[in-house]
């Protein structure tokens, strides 16, 4: 048998090794993306590509000696001190062998005060600290799935490849989706490294909005002076007790509507630094449909006549429309798109189309009638209306039928006996004539 010490000390080394799995940090995949220099004469400056490799650890310790791949220059290889654990996100460190990757790139950067009047205050001093006179990047991580998009200024020591970050911006909503009329929010968190000696000089927040060339500045605050911008967005507001307290400079728009829809902008600054991040906000309405006319009236076969769908209110732009007919077999069959209109939009940015249907009773084999559907396929969801159509004139009729038929047979009865009276009184009268010429 096995000694019940030695399965306890089995699971105590099981426990500490996952513990050491699940809080262990990414080593990651990243482009080292710089100008090449001696470019000038206006040209746009032409940029270098190399494979690096970050290291990602919590607790600054002694960096081991670590093996470059064949294919990365050791100078490429750098130490990644993250206090914050923000860059160890699970989705940041798929598992051993996974095909996906999560997206990086780190670039040089210039720290320099900001001429944003939202911002300028951070420098007003002019004072530039001996501490940026170091080596300093910022990079840009994406993860798996669109979880987490992540920004970071790190610091080095001149001439060194051991990096500290010292602001991080943070979402974890890159892609949104909301209804028309909702509340939305769009996530942005920051951190700064509570012992660099930029943190303790107050910080800005700038979001903007961006949609096919169209930029606007949706909400700017400086929060070393408590100020916001004088451009602001109606609806549109922040946590700031939470944004002090927590970091947490989310953007919150109280009723979402269809000119929101567009690429964000979630910029944070501190004194010679900024960080930004982006997400996709898109607001979606399904469409309602109404079909004309309703009910459709009795048909006799070989009649043609017109029905029209109309779908509403409904963003963003993109809509397929189509009719279906199911008879009283139970079997469905698609009938086209028929004759579709033009796209209109109304007051409140939403869509609207049409789509009208020759229906041909004998020329579409409708048999004795069934049920016609308009169907809108959108990003909001499939939408379904219904019309009955009923034919005349087929056996095993319908009450409908039945009724229609009495009403014929009655004005047939009701001619034959106009008809047969007419003729009795014609000849009853010819004879009282000839009776009183005799």
């Amino acid at each position: 048998m096995i000694n019940i010490s030695t399965i306890c000390t089995l699971c105590l080394v099981a426990a500490v090794c996952c513990g050491e799995a699940c809080s262990s940090c990414p080593v990651l995949e990243c482009w080292f993306v710089q100008e090449k220099t001696g470019r000038g004469g206006g040209l746009a400056a032409a940029t270098t590509l190399e494979k690096s490799l970050l290291h990602i650890q919590t607790d600054p310790h002694p960096a081991e000696s670590q093996q470059a791949p064949p294919d990365i220059h050791p100078d490429r290889v750098y130490l990644i001190t993250d206090p914050a654990g923000t860059l160890c996100h699970r989705s940041l460190n798929p598992p051993r062998g996974s095909v996906e990757k999560p997206q990086c790139e780190i670039n040089p950067f210039l720290p320099q005060p900001s001429t944003l009047k939202w911002a300028s205050p951070l420098t007003d001093s002019a004072f530039s600290p001996i501490y940026l006179q170091a080596d300093w990047f910022s990079t840009a991580l994406q993860g798996l799935n669109g979880q987490l998009a992540v920004s970071t200024i790190t610091r080095a020591p001149t001439a060194t490849k051991e990096h500290r970050v010292v602001l991080s911006v943070t979402t974890t909503t890159v892609s949104v989706q909301s209804r028309l009329g909702g509340p939305v929010l769009l996530d942005c968190g920051l951190w700064a490294d509570p012992s660099s000696p930029l943190s303790g000089s107050g910080f800005a927040v700038e979001w903007r909005y961006q949609f096919r060339g169209d930029g606007r500045l949706v909400l700017a605050y400086d929060g070393k002076t408590d100020r916001l911008a004088d451009v602001q967005e109606e609806g549109a507001t922040l946590d700031y007790e939470g944004l002090h307290q927590r970091g947490n400079a989310s953007l919150i728009l109280r009723e979402a509507k269809v000119r929101h829809s567009g690429l964000y902008i979630c910029t944070v600054y501190l004194p010679y630094l900024v960080a930004q991040v982006t997400m996709e906000l898109q607001v979606v309405e399904p469409p309602s449909l109404s079909i004309h006319p309703s009910p459709l009236p009795l048909a006799v076969p070989g009649q043609s006549f017109t029905v029209q769908c109309e779908a509403s209110g409904f963003a963003p732009l993109a809509l397929e429309l189509s009719w279906e007919f199911k008879g009283t077999d139970g079997k469905s069959r698609p009938l086209g798109s028929g004759s579709l209109t033009g796209h209109r939009q109304a007051w409140d940015g939403t869509y609207s189309q049409s789509t009208r249907l020759e229906l041909d009773s004998a020329e579409l084999d409708l048999g004795r009638g069934g049920e016609v559907t308009c169907v809108a396929v959108h990003l909001g969801g499939t939408r379904r209306a219904s019309v009955t159509l009923n034919v005349i004139g087929f056996s095993s009729p319908s009450i409908e039928d039945s009724m229609a038929m009495v009403g014929v047979a009655l004005v047939l009865y009701g001619l034959i006996k106009f008809v047969s009276w007419t003729v009795t009184s014609s000849g009853n009268k010819g004879r009282r004539q000839n009776a009183t010429l005799r």
